[in-house]
């Protein structure tokens, strides 16, 4: 049972959540074969003021480029 981990910004909306899932799971069966039905895709959303990138955290990263 292969199990797909995502984490990602939180904010996208379910219908997007659900469009990742398709995608990654025809992308896994595609390429590895089997069945979709052992295909499980697990999505962590993670607010950016608890993802850290280049040593700043990412909502900092993020004000900084809409305040420019």
């Amino acid at each position: 049972m292969p199990i797909i981990n995502v984490e990602m910004f939180a904010g996208r909306s379910n219908d997007k959540k659900r469009e990742l899932v398709a995608a990654l799971t025809e992308a896994y069966l595609s390429v590895c074969g089997g069945n979709s039905d052992g295909v499980h895709v697990l999505i962590r959303d993670v607010d950016t003021h608890d993802w850290g990138v280049r040593g700043m955290l990412c909502a900092d990263i993020i004000t900084k480029k809409h305040s420019s």
